[in-house]
C-alpha cells in the first residue's frame, strides 16, 4: 500500500514505448543466448556498445520472482496481466574480472539508447539457478537493426574479453580458489627471471625462442609466410623443474593469454583450444599429458581425451598463434601421434635430473641470503647426487624451519644436520615423492629413482603463486 503522497513507479511497457517512439509490440524481438562464464563480458560488451552509440540509461524491472518466469515481450505488453511490470531498480551482482579486480554486473535490467541513430531497448539477464533460462540478451529494435547490433555485441565480447591476456585455470565451480568466473579462475602471472631457473646449457634459451621468440615475431613470421602454431613438450622425473619453467614461460610473455589444465580439468580441452584461438596470442598448458596421451595400444577401448586433444591442436590454422606447452614425467608411455604431424609437437626437452654444477645453481638460488660458507654450499651440492631441484626447495625449508622450531641461528652445522635427516633411510620415501633418490631401494614399490617414477599426488594447477 501506498504512502500519502508516493506516486506509482512507471509501468516497463509504458517507459520502452516512449523511449521507442511505437507500441513495443510493432518491433521483432531477437535473442542472443551466452555460456555462464561469457556472461562477464557480454556486459562488458553492452556497455561498450551503448558507449559507442552515444550513451544510454539503465532500468531495472519489479515483479518479484514472477518476472524470472517472463520473456522481454511478455514485460513490454500494454495490457492484460504483465502490465503491472514496474520501472524497479536495476539487479547487479559483483563479478570478478581478474585477481584483484571486479565490476558489478547487470543481471536484470532494460538499456535503452539509440543505435545507428535509432531507438532500441535490450533486455540483459543473468541465468538464475532457481529458474529456467540461460544468461543472454533480448533485443527489440527495427529487423534491420537487430542483426548488426547482435553482431557488435559478439564483436565486443571477443574484444574486451576480461580473460584476454590473463592467466586462468579451467576446472569446476567447485574447486575454483580464488577469483574465478563460472569455473574459470583467474591466476596471479608468475614473475621470474632467468636466473631462477636451472636448466642444461642451452635448453632455456631454445624453450624462450620456441615459445616467446616466435611470438615476439609473430608479425615476421607471418609476412614470410611461416607457421605461428607450436608444440612443446617438456619430458623428465618428476621434480625437476618443468613446471617451473612453465612458469617462467608464461611470465616471459605478459601480454598473451594463458590457459592451464590439469587433473580433472583436462577434460576441457577442447573448449580452452576454441578460447585460446579465440584470445590469441595464446598459450595452452596442459600438464601431465600422459594422463591423456598414452599409447593406444595401452587400452582396450578408445581414448576419447586423445583423439580431442589431437583434433584440438590440427584444428587450428597454422596462422594461429596458439603455442601448446605439454608436460610429463612418463614419455615413454606418450602416443606417437603427438609428434606425427609438425604443430602438435616441434620441439620436445628433456628437463633431466641436475648434474653437479646444475646442483651447485640450485643450492645458490635456494639458499639465497641464509649464512652459509662456500664450504658448506659445496658439500650440500656433492652430497645430493640425484636429487631434484624439489628436493633443494624441501632442504632449505626445513632448514629455516629447524632452526625455528630450536630458536637456533642458521649455520653450517644446522644445514649439515637437516641435510643428514633428508638422506637418512627414514627419509626414502619422501625423496621418492620429490622425485629423488640415490638407489633403486629408497622408492620401493614407485620405481627406480633413476627411470620415471610416477607422482601419486597429481591433478591440482601449479601455476599459480606457491613455487613451481
Amino acid at each position: 500500500m501506498r504512502g500519502q503522497g508516493e506516486t506509482e513507479a512507471p509501468a516497463v511497457s509504458t517507459v520502452v514505448a516512449e523511449h521507442l517512439g511505437r507500441a513495443p509490440g510493432e518491433l521483432p524481438i531477437v535473442r542472443l543466448d551466452v555460456d555462464a562464464h561469457q556472461f562477464v563480458n557480454l556486459d562488458v560488451a553492452m556497455a561498450a556498445l551503448i558507449e559507442e552509440n552515444g550513451g544510454g540509461r539503465t532500468i531495472g524491472v519489479g515483479g518479484g520472482d514472477m518476472r524470472h518466469h517472463q520473456t522481454f515481450g511478455d514485460m513490454v505488453q500494454q495490457s492484460g496481466p504483465w502490465h503491472r511490470f514496474r520501472v524497479a531498480a536495476v539487479d547487479r551482482e559483483r563479478v570478478e574480472t581478474g585477481t584483484s579486480s571486479h565490476r558489478d554486473a547487470v543481471t536484470f535490467g532494460i538499456h535503452l539508447f539509440r543505435y545507428r541513430g535509432e531507438p532500441v531497448a535490450v533486455h540483459q539477464r543473468r541465468a538464475n539457478m532457481q529458474f529456467a533460462g540461460r544468461s543472454g540478451l533480448e533485443v527489440l529494435a527495427p529487423e534491420e537493426l537487430s542483426g548488426p547490433l547482435l553482431a557488435d555485441v559478439r564483436r565486443l565480447i571477443v574484444e574486451r574479453s576480461v580473460f584476454r591476456g590473463q592467466l586462468l585455470s579451467f576446472g569446476p565451480t567447485e574447486q575454483a580458489f580464488g577469483p574465478s568466473v563460472s569455473g574459470i579462475s583467474f591466476l596471479e602471472r608468475p614473475t621470474l627471471t632467468a636466473g631462477e631457473v636451472v636448466l642444461p646449457a642451452g635448453a632455456l634459451e631454445r624453450l624462450e625462442r620456441h615459445v616467446v621468440g616466435t611470438a615476439r615475431h609473430r608479425d615476421r613470421l607471418r609476412a614470410e609466410g611461416r607457421h605461428l602454431k607450436r608444440g612443446l613438450l617438456l619430458y623428465g622425473p618428476p621434480g625437476t623443474g618443468k613446471t617451473h619453467t612453465v612458469r617462467y614461460l608464461v611470465s616471459r610473455l605478459p601480454e598473451v593469454t594463458a590457459i592451464v589444465l590439469a587433473g580433472n580439468a583436462l577434460g576441457a580441452v577442447a573448449s580452452a583450444t576454441e578460447f585460446a584461438h579465440a584470445l590469441e596470442p595464446s598459450v595452452v598448458v596442459i600438464e601431465d599429458v600422459d594422463l591423456i596421451a598414452e599409447h593406444r595400444e595401452m587400452h582396450l577401448g578408445p581414448q576419447p581425451l586423445l583423439f580431442t586433444l589431437l583434433d584440438a591442436i590440427d584444428g587450428l590454422t597454422s596462422e594461429a598463434d596458439v603455442a601448446f606447452v605439454l608436460t610429463t614425467n612418463r614419455v615413454d608411455l606418450l602416443e606417437a601421434a603427438l609428434a606425427q604431424r609438425p604443430g602438435r609437437v616441434d620441439l620436445a626437452v628433456e628437463i633431466p635430473r641436475p648434474d653437479h654444477e646444475a646442483r651447485r645453481r640450485l643450492v645458490e638460488l635456494y639458499a639465497k641470503d641464509l649464512a652459509f660458507s662456500p664450504e658448506a654450499r659445496a658439500t650440500a651440492a656433492r652430497r645430493t647426487a640425484g636429487a631434484t631441484a624439489s628436493f633443494f626447495k624441501e632442504l632449505f625449508r626445513r632448514v629455516v624451519l629447524t632452526a625455528a622450531e630450536r630458536d637456533a641461528a642458521i649455520t653450517d652445522a644446522l644445514l649439515e644436520d637437516v641435510l643428514d635427516e633428508l638422506l637418512a633411510d627414514s627419509e626414502k620415501l619422501t625423496r621418492a615423492l620429490l622425485g629423488s633418490g640415490g638407489d633403486e631401494a629408497a622408492v620401493g614399490e614407485l620405481g627406480s629413482p633413476f627411470g620415471p617414477v610416477p607422482v601419486p599426488f597429481r591433478g591440482a594447477p601449479r601455476l599459480g603463486p606457491q613455487p613451481g
